[in-house]
């Protein structure tokens, strides 16, 4: 049976019991209240409040320029929303980064006014002792490594990562390091599938791939992607279930001429 449906709640025990139990997770992004519901109502496992915001919900480039307020915003939106799935939230550039006392205030604010479950930060060893201070608080982290998104004026490209041996041992040793502090899941992001795979077999916390391949204990996608509402963005790893942007295009534009013909309202639809 699956181990999400004897739940009320998805935690981050669940998370690991899944992976013992060989039973795949979804996660999912979520940036506001009613996607959560939707969400959640349809069983996904996680609901991630990725700082990728700022890329589809603010129009950014990058997901640099969003900030701890506005991830607080996003996360206790979908906090609300969220009635069985399990909250994780970014942590943005900058919070984290510097000292360890400077990412643990960044993380309690975080947990304190969002209503979140679990935080995610991205890197490996040289922010190990930042994390672990999070984690030694009881504050949960999924660890995410690979192409590394808050990283990308160092990497210069969005392209695949660690397809070069030495880049590779370094994620397999970070993936291991992040293991031993405490960290209860990993995201890998677009690395080679059979890297990936290596990785999760090593791993007894479970690795969440965003194109990284199917020997990933689970997988996430952001929703305006999976959902065909960012519509010029077509990555090898993206599977679109709608075609949600043709559909709100369409949709306004017979609003629109309902209106200006006076077909909308009817007298079935006024007081």
């Amino acid at each position: 049976m699956s181990v999400n449906k004897i739940i009320k709640r998805v935690t981050t025990n669940t998370i690991l019991a899944m992976k013992a139990n060989g039973e795949k997770v979804s996660m999912l992004t979520a940036y506001d209240y009613s996607t959560a519901r939707a969400l959640d109502e349809a069983g996904i496992d996680v609901l991630l409040v990725g700082d990728s915001a700022a890329n589809v919900f603010a129009g950014y480039e990058t997901t640099l320029p969003i900030t701890l307020d506005h991830m607080i915003y996003h996360a206790s939106a979908v906090a609300r929303g969220a009635k069985r799935a399990l909250v994780l939230v970014d942590l943005p550039f900058g919070e984290y980064q510097g000292t360890a006392e400077d990412a643990f205030k960044s993380a309690v604010r975080m947990m304190k006014e969002s209503g979140a479950h679990a935080l995610k930060l991205e890197g490996g060893v040289e922010i190990l002792d930042n994390i672990k201070k999070i984690i030694d608080a009881g504050i949960p982290v999924c660890g995410h490594l690979g192409l590394t998104p808050q990283s990308i004026n160092k990497f210069g490209t969005f392209g695949v990562r660690a397809q070069e041996e030495a880049e590779a041992e370094k994620l397999k040793s970070d993936a291991l390091a992040l293991q031993e502090i405490g960290c209860f899941a990993i995201v890998l992001e677009k690395i080679p599938a059979k890297l990936a795979t290596e990785v999760s077999e090593s791993l007894s916390i479970p690795t969440i791939g965003i194109g990284a391949g199917n020997g990933c204990d689970g997988q996430v996608l952001v929703v305006n992607d999976m959902l065909g509402f960012t519509k010029d963005f077509k990555p090898k790893f993206l599977r679109r279930y709608m075609e949600m942007y043709d559909g709100i295009v369409e949709a306004a534009a017979k609003y629109a001429e309902d209106v200006k013909s006076g077909n909308y309202p009817n007298e079935s639809e006024q007081y």
